[in-house]
């Protein structure tokens, strides 16, 4: 080699033949001074969880509940103006929504208590808008540190996108759009359709599946049945993570009214494992939100029924599809 690269590169030296097998704990360097040295891996202590005490084959206890909350009242549930000048992730609380997330807190508290377990704890999963985090921190004054396993700011639990900084008046037309085309389906402009909110919502449970198999919310040999929790979010994207959750259809969904500011959607686990709405609620209160009987029959089913069980019966996925099935009966 000639010119500027042979002036800067070493002569090539001899070749050296390695003729120890690999070992996987042992690093050899053939042409080196501390050739035949073992030299071990790093032992990291990192994800403890996989080293559970209980049998590999025996998975951590599920949480008692999944608590659905909505932010307290913010300043543009008050004055939508607000959107013209504040961008949505920086909407805070109102005084009225403050107190809304503190009584929402009381309230599970409450609820956890009735209970009577002595272990219980409450993991927080939280959008990051100003008005969910907002929420969070006063509605944990409920919770001594002790009681509180943890938090997880969750990207994907944040509001519907509806764009930028909004026009007001556009923003009415926008609805008065949504209402005729769909409220599923409709996208706003620079923004999110609710199938959107579907699709980061699929990523989210999966997430949170994938951490209620692993027993994340607590050390390992501490796990405990009666962690419960919690996810601060907005009104539509915890409509979503339950029509993901439980599989229900878009006209169910479009079926469903709003959750309250501050107020609370309790999925509690069943005598079989998984999570009904109506371990806690009343069938008159899942009717207000907007349940059909069909609905109500699967939830009554979710109270009995273990994880990984299917429903060949369910009325929502099943037979509602199919118009042919009638002329059955009359042979």
């Amino acid at each position: 080699m000639t010119g500027l690269f042979s002036t800067l590169l070493p002569p090539s030296p001899s070749p050296v033949v390695c003729r120890k097998p690999y070992s996987p704990t042992c690093v050899r360097c053939c042409d080196d001074a501390t050739a035949g040295v073992n030299i071990k891996p790093p032992d990291y202590n990192g994800f403890p969880e996989k080293k559970l005490k209980h049998p590999a084959t025996l998975k951590p206890p599920r949480p008692r509940r999944i608590i659905l909350v909505r932010h307290g009242e913010s300043q543009g549930n008050v004055d939508e103006s607000v959107y013209t000048r504040v961008a949505d992730p920086k909407v805070g609380l109102t005084d009225q929504g403050v107190a809304e997330a503190e009584e929402c807190g009381r309230r599970i508290r409450e609820m956890i208590e009735k209970d009577e377990a002595e272990d219980w704890k409450v993991y927080f999963y939280v959008s990051p808008y100003r008005r969910g985090l907002e929420t969070l921190r006063n509605l944990a004054k409920a919770f001594e540190r002790s009681r509180i396993a943890g938090v997880r700011e969750e990207p994907r639990l944040r509001e519907q996108d509806f764009g930028n900084f909004q026009d007001k008046e556009q923003m009415k037309i926008e609805k008065a759009v949504r209402k005729r085309y769909g409220r599923f389906f409709y996208r706003f402009p620079n923004g999110e359709s609710a199938a959107d909110v579907y699709d980061r919502i699929t990523g989210f449970r999966e997430t949170l599946r994938n951490d209620i198999d692993i027993g994340r919310f607590q050390p390992p040999g501490e796990q405990s049945p009666n962690m419960n929790l919690i996810m601060v979010s907005h009104g539509l994207t915890l409509r979503v993570f339950l029509m993901r959750w439980y599989k229900w259809t878009v006209e169910q969904f479009e079926g469903l009214h709003n959750i309250g500011n501050g107020n609370m959607v309790v999925m509690e686990r069943g005598y079989g494992g998984r999570y009904s709405l109506l371990m806690h609620h009343t069938k008159e209160e899942l009717i207000k939100f907007g349940l059909t009987d069909k609905m109500l029959i699967d939830q009554e089913w979710q109270k009995i029924a273990k994880p990984g069980e299917l429903n060949y019966d369910c009325l929502i996925t099943g037979p509602s599809y199919f118009t042919h099935f009638d002329d059955d009966n009359e042979n």
